[in-house]
Order: structure tokens, then C-alpha cells, then sequence
């Protein structure tokens, strides 16, 4: 949802810890909860959505907005520590990571075979319209190329949403190896810009064991 702020400009109104911090047991995502929403002492917690339900309550810890940003940044600064080796690293397995040559060679060979065999089937419409064909002998062709060409569009399209996917995953990639190379070599405050720039999700384990998992697959201890 967006609202107007000022200046005519609308902003999320999604908090940028929403379905990115989660329990290491169970899986579950956490979710903001209000505490005291009616007194000076308002406060605002996230934890596990789930951890009231069923029998048993979930062990996973409340967290505060400041403790997932000061794990943010601990966790940032030790992978910035070890910052020009990431991006070595990073830009070397670039090519191995999210390689579609091969897969491109596929959806080629895929691209000409749909063609013949559409051709094939209208000739055979063609030749049964105009010459006196067994009908059964046409029908079980005919069976025969339409499943053969349904068989190669399923794997084609199959093919192409791998391909597209690696590309998506590959500018996510190099979105985060340019922003993480633009950055000093720590820092010092939180926000939202360089979390959304580098942080994938919060993973919590126990309050004292919290990991972020960056943009790069790259899982770092607070």
C-alpha cells in the first residue's frame, strides 16, 4: 500500500522488515506486534506469527526494530571487512552461476522443432481436407505430431522461465556486488536503503545467535 507524504510523493507503507526476518526452527516469518499501543510506553516488537498457535507457544525471542538493525550492521561490517575478496569472488563466479548457454542452445533447438512439427500438423490437416485418407490412420498422425508438439512448447516454456529467472537473478547479483563495492568499509549507521541494497533476510536462532543472509547467498553471524 502507498501513501502520500510530503510533496505530492507516495511511499510504501510495507515496513522494510515485513516477511524478511524469520525463525530458524520453524521457518515462519515474524511480524510487527504493538505493545502498550495506548501509552507512553508504546513499542513496537517482531516475532514469530505463529507463535501462539497449537498447543505449545514457539521459543523464538521478540525482537526490536533497533536489535535487527544493530544485527544488520554487525553482520554488514563483517563481510565489509572482508570486502574486496567478496567482490573478486563474486564477479569470478559470475559466469559459472548463472550460465544459460546451454540452456539457450535447448530453447533453440526447441523454437525450430515447434516450428517443423506445427508445419507437419497443418500439412496433415491439408492432406486429409484433400485426399480421401483412412481416418484412422490420419487421426493417430495426427494424435501423434500434436502431442509431439505439445510436448516440445511444454519444455520450451519450461526452458525459457529457467532462463529468464537465471537472467533476474544474475542483475540481482551485480546489483548487490556494485552497491557492496560502493560502500566504506564499515559502517556506522543503519538504512533502509543499503538493507534493501544488501540484505536478503534475518534468520533467529536465539537472541544470541542472529544471522542475515545477503544478497549474494553469502550467510553472515551478527
Amino acid at each position: 500500500m502507498l501513501r502520500r507524504g510530503k510533496g505530492g510523493k507516495y511511499h510504501s507503507r510495507v515496513h522494510a522488515f515485513s516477511s524478511r526476518v524469520k525463525y530458524g526452527e520453524c521457518g515462519c516469518w515474524y511480524g510487527s506486534k504493538v505493545w502498550h499501543s495506548n501509552s507512553k510506553y508504546r513499542k513496537t516488537i517482531w516475532r514469530c506469527n505463529h507463535k501462539y498457535d497449537g498447543d505449545k507457544t514457539c521459543r523464538t525471542p521478540h525482537l526490536t526494530d533497533e536489535e535487527i538493525r544493530a544485527a544488520f550492521l554487525s553482520a554488514a561490517n563483517k563481510l565489509l571487512a572482508t570486502k574486496d575478496e567478496v567482490v573478486a569472488n563474486g564477479v569470478a563466479m559470475m559466469e559459472m552461476l548463472f550460465d544459460t548457454e546451454a540452456l539457450e542452445a535447448e530453447r533453440d533447438e526447441l523454437l525450430q522443432e515447434a516450428q517443423v512439427v506445427s508445419e507437419m500438423v497443418q500439412q496433415c490437416i491439408y492432406e486429409n481436407a484433400h485426399v480421401a485418407l483412412d481416418q484412422a490412420e490420419y487421426q493417430k498422425r495426427y494424435d501423434g505430431l500434436t502431442e509431439r508438439f505439445d510436448k516440445a512448447k511444454a519444455r520450451l516454456e519450461a526452458v525459457m522461465a529457467e532462463i529468464q529467472d537465471a537472467q533476474t537473478r544474475r542483475g540481482s547479483y551485480e546489483a548487490f556486488l556494485k552497491s557492496f563495492d560502493g560502500l566504506p568499509n564499515a559502517l556506522t549507521e543503519f538504512t533502509p536503503e543499503v538493507w534493501n541494497a544488501l540484505a536478503d533476510h534475518v534468520t533467529v536462532h536465539s537472541r544470541d545467535d542472529i544471522r542475515v543472509t545477503f544478497r549474494n547467498g553469502q550467510e553472515v553471524r551478527a
